[in-house]
């Protein structure tokens, strides 16, 4: 048979696929025979001693692939279950493998070695190592600030413990080492070579060494005598203010017979002609030749031994006592806007104090004692809201000609009055004087307190430019209520108490900085970049566009001429310097331009005095300035309207025409087409108000004008009404449409927009209607009662006067809206908070406290703290809330937040005082129907300023 047609021999089994067979029926016929006679047991074989050696090496190597081709993870797994089943022998084989394979390189010292050679080794480093060793771990600090490592480095040097330190205390010798070195007095190496010299430097012989040994003693027997004379002063002097008569001494000083003198008297050396003295008399000394110098050290020499010459007794003179320079009180309402820019430019000399508008008169009071401290001021300043006829000194507390003799002003001026120094006076940062409401004020609360009483005149434009304008005293104008004769310079009052730059940028930007300043209030940093550039903008803006009038400046047609007659004249003559030749020009014909001006001034000068001759040159000077402000601004107003119409309303009209609309017409019409109708009424206005001015004299009326202006009104009634939308359409607009917002930020704050943005632009029509009523105001004070034009006055500013208080109704309620709605948002899982009329009348932190023990009287209860509650006032209600402080890591940030608690209504809420004990301070209780919180503020004004507000928001409660 051949070979290769028998079947082939089928190879055996691997030895782990047998050991899985075993339990089935395979057994193959070639081997039958050599089948040994062991069995398979469950892993391993028993009794065939080769088989088991290799049959382990093969599971051993089958396991290692499977290791290598697990991850980290399931590694680590197999070593825990392997190391969990071995033996202890087991254990301390691997124990010594692993030392075998990893070695120790590094290890901790202070954890192999005991204790005291631990210390041993610590006892080699120096203080600024041990420090630091101190801060490796809580060991290492225990350690390394033990007694005995401490203890001898301090008595070396001789700093003892004034103490014995107690069993288990630790660190005192190394707390008494640093107390120590921290105060030495130790010189550098060069301040040692100067003061000591070193041991190189040549002695300078036994000279300098008796000159160092005299002055040594002169200065010992000078100290000895000081305290004799004190001593001597203590037993014998009078009680001090005893005789106040002066006696001589320096002119403009005061003398007390009480004084000690610093002169010894002759007895004390037991000769007449001997005297040691400390005053400063003549020099006795030969006069120095000029151009010699003269050392620090001779000058202290020769006056210490001056007072040992011999003299005849001078005649005793008391010392001069110089009085500190009087001190000027200035009180700053937190209304006021920019506030903090007032305070960076307080002067010196002057004691400024920041209270809250929401306070009562009281804390007013008790604010500006603790300020003064005891001592008296000169003058006292009010930088508080206000207008022409009260001032707004709190919150419900207005100062004006009938509320003055209230009981709580009465009291609150009387006390003022003892603060003050004699001749001292109040100057009043409020155009007072521009009505005669206003000087009656003023007038009444000079009577009452027996001081000068000054307040601006109020004649100018603007958010504060009152202040810079004339002020107005309580003397001068006693007897001339409608024409008052001013007699300090402008803004003169004011610069005493802040400096002149300061003043004048934030009267003239006030409510700008408000504005920049609130911002920075709130969030401290990620917009000061751009609100500075805003605020520099607007600067440079008001500079350009309202001081130079550089807009006018490029169109001027005196400009255009005499640029086209200086050319001409140029290319006439033959000139190789065209420059100088063309200034040259230019300031011949500046000169005869104002030449021929000044006289054109000169006769209609002449011909305006010719027409009213009855009535004052004052009275008409007043009249016309007045006027001619009204213009003036009037032109302003205009032009940042036209801007308005050109820069935003013209491209965006353009391109809606041309199919490539940046915005749909109806947004246009809703943003710039109240603005428009605006601009009309105020080109009738001016065109009318320039022809009065033109014809001006004294009996020209501009009431009538003035008038008509009020009666049409009704278009910035509209304006008002879509103000909110306007500005809400900008907001949208700016976010959806991106080619608006690319448009608004290439027209925003540029020079044809005076430097400002669209929604500024929109908000003048709002400042102008304040300017009106103010201009008005004074119009009407300065005109004669039998003037035609006082009717036509009076009643223009009855109707300007309303319609101010219809835009500040607008304002509050805006503002309330506002609070509200952020307040909403502040205090999570709160209740809807806008219903009604609800307003937002004061918000304050404080801490909730709790008492174990309600049983025990309050004097002697004891509160922990809880938790931080923050309480939101509200016109009807009062919230409580949880407020957390969480801390951002890496970063001084924190952030907090509130949680809602608790709200109760006023109408149901009892609130009283706890008594200060040692264990609690400024607290108070609120009870509620349910439940009542124990609260503390941070300080007394702020309990007190919380509670009297809150106690008139429960009257008002109850009582409506």
């Amino acid at each position: 048979m051949d070979p290769r047609l028998q079947p082939a021999a089928r190879p055996a089994p691997h030895s782990v696929k047998r050991w899985q067979l075993s339990g089935t029926d395979y057994e193959p016929d070639q081997d039958r025979s050599l089948r040994p006679e062991t069995l398979f047991s469950a892993w391993t074989p028993l009794a065939n001693r080769a088989a088991n050696v290799q049959l382990f090496e093969e599971r051993v190597k089958l396991l290692l692939h499977w290791f290598d081709l697990w991850t980290d993870r399931q590694r680590k797994h197999l070593l825990s279950c392997l190391l969990s089943g071995c033996s202890t022998s087991q254990l301390k084989y691997c124990r010594d493998l692993l030392v075998e394979t990893l070695p120790v390189t590094q290890v901790d010292f202070t954890a192999v070695l005991p204790r005291f050679l631990s210390l041993y080794v610590m006892s080699f480093l120096s203080p600024l190592d041990l420090c630091s060793a101190a801060q490796v771990s809580w060991h290492w600090r225990m350690l390394s600030e033990q007694d005995c490592v401490w203890a001898g480095r301090c008595i070396r040097r001789g700093w003892f413990l004034p103490y014995s330190p107690g069993e288990k205390e630790y660190g005192a010798w190394k707390s008494h080492y640093v107390s120590c070195v921290a105060t030495l007095d130790w010189l550098t190496p060069r301040e040692a070579a100067e003061q000591y010299g070193t041991l190189n430097q040549q002695s300078h012989g036994e000279e300098e060494e008796e000159e160092r040994q005299r002055e040594r003693g002169i200065r010992q027997m000078i100290r000895d005598r000081l305290e004799d004379t004190k001593k001597l002063s203590l037993r014998t002097r009078k009680a001090w203010g005893g005789d106040t008569r002066p006696r001589g001494g320096r002119s403009g000083g005061v003398a007390f017979s009480s004084c000690p003198s610093l002169s010894w008297p002759s007895r004390t050396l037991g000769s007449p002609s001997l005297c040691l003295s400390l005053d400063k008399g003549p020099s006795t000394s030969a006069p120095r030749p000029e151009g010699v110098p003269v050392s620090r050290s001779s000058i202290r020499a020769s006056d210490a031994l001056s007072s040992f010459t011999y003299r005849p007794t001078p005649r005793r003179e008391p010392p001069v006592i110089h009085h500190a320079k009087p001190i000027s009180l200035l009180l700053i309402s937190n209304r006021i806007p920019a506030y903090e820019l007032v305070l960076s430019g307080v002067k010196a000399g002057v004691m400024a104090v920041l209270y809250d508008h929401r306070g009562s008169l009281s804390a007013l009071l008790a604010q500006a004692q603790r300020a003064l401290s005891g001592r008296r001021a000169q003058r006292l300043g009010l930088l508080a809201p206000g207008g022409t006829e009260e001032l707004h000194l709190l919150h419900g507390s207005s100062l004006s000609e009938e509320t003055l003799l209230a009981p709580d002003h009465r009291e609150f001026w009387e006390k003022v009055c003892g603060w003050m120094e004699d001749g001292g006076g109040v100057d009043i940062f409020s155009p007072l004087a521009a009505s005669a409401s206003g000087l009656a004020l003023i007038q009444r609360l000079s009577t009452l307190t027996g001081l000068e009483v000054r307040a601006s005149m109020g004649l100018a434009t603007g958010s504060f430019q009152n202040i810079l304008s004339d002020w107005a005293t309580s003397s001068a104008c006693a007897g001339l209520p409608h024409r008052p004769v001013c007699e300090e310079a402008a803004a003169g009052p004011a610069l005493r108490y802040v400096c002149e730059s300061v003043l004048q940028a934030w009267c003239r930007q006030a409510q700008w900085m408000e504005e920049a300043l609130g911002e920075l209030r709130a969030r401290l940093g990620p917009q000061l970049q751009r609100l500075g550039h805003e605020a520099r903008g607007r600067a440079l803006g008001h500079f350009l566009c309202e001081e130079i009038c550089l807009g006018e400046l490029f169109v001027c047609k005196d400009l255009s001429e005499a640029l086209t007659e200086g050319l001409t004249a140029l290319t006439k003559e033959e000139e190789t310097r065209p420059l100088e030749f063309l200034a040259a020009f230019l300031t011949k014909w500046r000169e005869l331009r104002e030449g021929g001006e000044e006289e054109e001034r000169r006769e209609r000068g002449a011909d305006d005095v010719s027409l009213a001759p009855e009535l004052p040159q004052a009275a008409l000077d007043w009249r016309g300035a007045v006027a001619r402000e009204l213009h003036q601004s009037e032109r302003l107003y205009q032009g940042r309207l036209g801007a308005v119409l050109k820069v935003y309303q013209a491209p965006l009209t353009a391109a809606l025409n041309s199919n490539r609309a940046i915005l749909s017409y109806a947004d246009v019409q809703i943003i710039l087409s109240p603005v428009t109708h605006i601009l009309e009424l105020s080109r009738i206005f001016e065109a009318e108000l320039q022809a009065r001015l033109e014809q001006w004299g004294a009996q020209q009326c501009v009431g009538d004008v003035c008038l008509r202006l009020c009666s049409k009104l009704r278009v910035y009634t509209n304006y008002l009404n879509n103000y909110p939308t306007a500005l809400c359409t900008i907001d949208k607009c700016r976010e959806m449409k991106p080619a608006f917002r690319a448009f608004l930020n290439r027209m925003d704050r540029t020079l044809a927009t005076h430097m400002l943005s669209l929604q500024e632009l929109l908000l003048c029509p709002v400042w102008r209607i304040e300017e009106y009523a103010t201009l008005l105001r004074a119009l009407s004070m300065h005109t004669h009662s039998g003037h035609p034009d006082r009717t036509h006055l009076s009643s223009a500013l009855n109707k300007m006067l309303q319609y101010r208080e219809f835009v500040e109704k607008l304002k509050r309620s805006s503002e309330r809206d506002g609070a509200m709605e952020e307040t909403q948002q502040m205090i999570q899982g709160c209740p809807k908070l806008r219903e009604g009329n609800r307003q937002l009348v004061k918000t304050q932190d404080a801490a909730l406290l709790r008492s174990p023990d309600d049983t025990i009287p309050d004097s002697l209860r004891a509160y922990e703290h809880v938790c931080d509650v923050g309480l939101f006032l509200f016109s009807d209600a009062l919230v409580v809330t949880k407020r957390s402080v969480q801390h951002a890591p890496f970063t001084l940030a924190r952030r907090s937040t509130l949680t809602f608690q608790a709200s109760v209504s006023l109408s149901s809420l009892a609130v009283r005082e706890i008594t200060h004990t040692r264990y609690v301070r400024h607290a108070f209780v609120l009870e509620g129907p349910l439940r009542s919180w124990v609260c503390a503020t941070e300080s007394a004004a702020d309990r007190e300023q919380f509670l009297c507000v809150l106690r008139s928001a429960m009257r008002a409660a109850v009582t409506g």
